[in-house]
């Protein structure tokens, strides 16, 4: 004999209405789009109700995540589930180089070198930045912003951009 339900998924039609509206549009993630499939297989108010295992194979998704996102609307809501929640721990949560500070080190390494020095380091980048920015910002960060536009500190030619070979004959 089967286990009973612990959580059951009973839609409004307004709530499948608002589902349905969800799946059809372009701007909606792929993750929510996933719920909304659950949930909507999974009604019990509008048959055909699918089995759990059933959703999970007919969209190339985990049980658990059927079973999890079964159990997140029954204990929180609709509303809640159809939110992203992005961890404090996340890498755009954590990131402290934005756009407008990236080309601030772009500009300054594409420049010319301090004097003493034939070109930038990743410590003279940090020296600079705090003159010039107000908010310190850690050699790691400026190491992950040059690689992140291919920028070479170590290249001869000076600028970001690359220097396209031409053939001589």
């Amino acid at each position: 004999m089967a286990r009973p339900k612990k959580y059951s998924v009973c839609l409004s039609n307004d709530d499948v209405a608002h589902l349905k509206s969800l799946l059809k549009s372009k701007d909606t993630n792929e993750t929510i789009c996933n719920r909304c499939r659950i949930l909507l297989d999974l009604d019990e108010s509008h048959p055909p109700v699918l089995k759990q295992s059933d959703c999970a194979k007919a969209h190339g998704i985990s049980r658990s995540t059927v079973s999890n996102t079964v159990e997140s609307y029954c204990k929180d809501g609709l509303e809640s589930l159809l939110k992203l929640k992005r961890s404090v721990n996340s890498d755009n949560a954590r990131r402290k180089v934005d756009g407008r500070t990236e080309a601030k080190i772009i500009t300054i390494a594409c420049g010319p070198a301090p004097d003493g020095h034939s070109r930038w380091t990743l410590r003279l980048l940090e020296e600079q930045l705090k003159v010039e920015i107000d908010e310190p910002v850690g050699k790691d960060a400026i190491r992950r912003a040059l690689k992140k536009t291919g920028f070479d500190l170590t290249n001869p030619t000076i600028g970001a951009s690359l220097q396209k070979r031409t053939q001589t004959s």
